[in-house]
């Protein structure tokens, strides 16, 4: 891996490694500290700020007008630094003075200044597979620096890989508390399955409402919905109030879905998602579940249109070329006195005097025509809208 082959040359350049926990990025940046032949910083962002990186900045000054030799500066959760900090590390960056290592849970695109990122090379970092998960447990266990003797049945190193997620930190914490519970117990190296579920409280959900897993997630949700699949609907919606996601924010998005994505198709859509948002407020968590996933399951079912949002796009496309575009006279306010004299409201015909229920007449502006707007979609009830519509459109033309 390109990587790899910058470490063991010792050519290493500016790096952000962004991955979720127990993914490794601080053992690699220690595997950097090991392999270099230049001056090694650490700072993490949760306690450092500008003094601490300017006083890093002088000293990787210093060891190059001393020896010649580079510095590395790993800086374990970049996020955390403000616009301010992070851009105290840019000039340093930018002539070579430090080569940057950050460490981040978080997408980059979103917490590291673009300047700073455009300078770095991004590497991801992945969740460790269930075989590797595996293999860091059997190590453990027989590495002298590890927990050497204790005995893993394989049920308990099931659960133990289930409940990591591809994080190997949680994994040896969940072995290290297994095998204190055990020699507790006195049950000497023998960790069981249940001394496992004893010290863990079940799967750890990745999830945090400002970053990646919250946005993929909802992403997930939505396009589950759209997609009329009412399994995948109801296990996001699930699993994102498991990790704690603001059940109102779930009933907004799906206040906005009835209209973007099933619109006219079924009208009751809008009023399913908007009873749920109430419900809300008449019942909470756990209970409130129910009004929530029979919203999803109804949106997921109902038949799709997207003919509102085409329109709207329409509209506006029409808003920005015509500007202020005059208001046709016949639909002007006639109630005031003087607006007769104007010609305000002069040959507005009144709908409901035909007994058609319609009358041909224009109401947009000129420059747009009847259909420029709204085309109706095929599906739904939208429909049965369609021989209506087109019995005025033939007539207006």
């Amino acid at each position: 891996a390109p990587l790899r082959v910058a470490i063991e040359a010792d050519r290493l350049r500016s790096v952000v490694l962004w991955g979720p926990p127990g993914t490794g990025k601080t053992s690699l940046a220690q595997v950097i500290a090991g392999a270099t032949r230049a001056g090694f910083l650490r700072l993490s962002a949760v306690t450092a700020g500008v003094k601490d990186v300017r006083a890093a900045v002088e000293q990787a000054r210093a060891r190059l007008a001393a020896n010649g030799r580079r510095t590395v500066l790993f800086i374990d959760e970049i996020h955390r630094f403000n616009k301010s900090q992070q851009d105290a590390l840019l000039p340093a960056v930018e002539d070579g003075l430090l080569v940057l290592i950050g460490a981040t849970t978080e997408n980059p695109s979103f917490e590291v200044n673009a300047p700073l990122l455009s300078r770095s090379l991004l590497y991801r970092l992945e969740p460790l597979a269930d075989d590797d998960v595996r293999t860091l447990l059997r190590r453990a266990t027989s590495d002298e620096r590890g927990l050497p003797g204790v005995v893993v049945d394989d049920d308990a190193t099931a659960a133990l890989v289930a409940a990591a997620d591809g994080d190997a930190r949680a994994a040896l914490t969940g072995l290290e508390g297994a095998a204190l519970l055990a020699a507790e117990r006195g049950a000497g190296h023998s960790v069981t399955v249940e001394m496992v579920t004893a010290v863990l409280a079940g799967p750890r959900l990745r999830y945090d409402k400002a970053a990646d897993n919250h946005y993929d997630q909802v992403s997930a949700f939505i396009k589950s919905l759209r997609g009329s699949d009412p399994d995948a609907a109801l296990y996001w919606l699930v699993r994102m109030l498991a990790a704690g996601e603001d059940p109102r924010f779930l009933a907004r998005r799906m206040i906005i879905l009835a209209g973007e994505d099933i619109g006219l198709a079924d009208p009751a859509a809008l009023q399913v998602a908007v009873a749920a948002f109430q419900a809300l407020d008449v019942v909470g968590l756990p209970e409130a579940r129910f009004a929530l996933g029979e919203a999803a399951l109804y949106l997921a079912l109902a038949p799709k249109s997207n003919s509102l949002t085409r329109a709207l796009g329409r509209a506006d496309e029409a808003v920005a070329r015509l500007g202020n575009a005059a208001v046709p006279a016949p639909l002007r306010d006639a109630h005031y006195r003087g607006a007769a004299r104007l010609g305000h409201g002069r040959g507005y015909r009144y709908p409901h005097d035909d007994p058609r229920g319609w009358v041909d007449q224009q109401h947009l502006p000129d420059g747009l025509a009847p259909g420029d707007i709204y085309t109706q979609g095929e599906h739904g009830r939208e429909p049965s809208l369609l021989r209506w519509l087109q019995e005025r459109r033939h007539h207006q033309r």
